[in-house]
């Protein structure tokens, strides 16, 4: 997994559940700056996994593809700031 990364998930939609085509993942929460400690998320062999800050469910689904979640709106991409 090295070579692609560590993907970002958040919930400001809010929903219930959020699909992820990775095991292994950081949340933040809510996008910056009302995010929470970004927790790495390890869910081993299962194919579930609570966020201990936010609550936010996060279930397994290979067909979403690695760094993808469902909904799409929940990923979260850092964009460095442009040089002046």
């Amino acid at each position: 997994m090295a070579d692609h990364g560590t993907p970002h998930f958040h919930n400001d939609p809010g929903v219930a559940v959020i699909h992820v085509g990775a095991r292994e993942f950081m949340c933040i929460g809510a996008k910056p700056p009302f995010d929470h400690p970004h927790v790495f998320l390890d869910m081993g062999s299962d194919d579930e996994i609570v966020c201990p800050y936010c609550s936010t469910l996060f279930k397994y689904e290979p067909s979403v593809g690695h760094g993808h979640s469902k909904p799409a709106e929940c990923e979260y991409h850092d964009t460095p700031a442009k040089a002046a």
